[in-house]
């Protein structure tokens, strides 16, 4: 291969680790913080996608204006989701692992709710529009302008929510709250506050990425599961409760992905994420960059 393939190669592996390292930051946030694991997670990031394009077709709002808005409109639907489901969860479950249970099937609910009416309002087909399609050349290769643009603004803003929750007092409450929770609550922090922000902020990831993802390809009402499945398996990569890892192990998944199929078969690619997420839970389960990356 030249190196302008490679670097298209890489690029394409980048692009795409990006985005799973945005979902993946929504999720590890609510599962290191909350101990909820939602499944749902991906179908909002349909939602966002959705509305995006709908936005942009019937009424001609730019996709970029899309990406904040998106972010708005999705962290207000998970702090509305978690006041009205996941809180009384919390209330009424004796111990934890209980609230585990009731949360993975709640979440389970929420999957369904929400693609069934997705696919009620829109349809089944597939749905897309051209934006930024000219090609950009650069080392000898060439690549799309609106996947560079997906892969500058996921990299943005995954490393700006890791800046949050590194220097500022909010993210030394979160990461207190990961490390120790009983001990969070007796120096004070406010966990009836710090939960229902951090389940929305964590849809307001999942919301940027959608936008950002229809800026690219086409999207159906099917498209969040296997994002949610990806964002797991980045998370078990990275160490469950770790953002720094979410973002590396995205990025590193995307890049295997990408080089993987190449050398065999596109149709293989559920095949090399599923036989990474096992080699790792064999071999390293606290996650590649638990060392390297301490919880963020």
């Amino acid at each position: 291969m030249s190196l302008g393939a490679w670097l298209e190669l890489l690029t394409s592996g980048l692009i795409t680790g990006g985005i799973y390292a945005l979902v993946a930051l929504g999720l590890n946030l609510q599962y290191g913080l909350m101990r909820i694991l939602n499944i749902a997670h991906g179908e909002f990031l349909m939602v966002g996608a959705y509305l995006t394009w709908m936005l942009q077709t019937s009424f001609g709002v730019s996709p970029l204006l899309m990406v904040p808005l998106s972010f708005v409109l999705l962290m207000a639907a998970g702090l509305a989701i978690h006041w009205l489901c996941f809180r009384r969860l919390t209330a009424t479950s004796p111990n934890l692992d209980i609230f585990e249970a009731r949360g993975l099937m709640v979440a389970f609910g929420l999957m369904f709710l929400v693609q069934n009416l997705v696919s009620w309002m829109w349809g089944g087909d597939l749905r897309g529009y051209d934006y930024l399609t000219e090609p950009v050349k650069f080392g000898g290769a060439q690549f799309a302008a609106n996947k560079l643009l997906v892969f500058v603004l996921a990299l943005a803003f995954a490393a700006a929510m890791i800046v949050l929750l590194r220097t500022t007092l909010l993210g030394k409450g979160v990461r207190a709250l990961m490390q120790s929770p009983t001990g969070a609550q007796l120096v004070g922090i406010n966990t009836r506050l710090l939960h229902p922000l951090m389940f929305g902020i964590g849809l307001g990831l999942s919301g940027i990425a959608g936008a950002l993802l229809s800026m690219a390809y086409t999207i159906s009402p099917s498209m969040g599961e296997p994002y949610t499945v990806t964002a797991l398996i980045v998370i078990t990569l990275g160490g469950f409760g770790s953002m720094g890892g979410a973002l590396a192990g995205g990025l590193l998944l995307g890049v295997v992905e990408a080089v993987g199929m190449h050398y065999t078969n596109p149709s293989l690619k559920a095949l090399l994420s599923y036989g990474v997420f096992i080699a790792v839970l064999l071999l390293r389960p606290e996650g590649l960059f638990a060392r390297k990356v301490r919880k963020a």
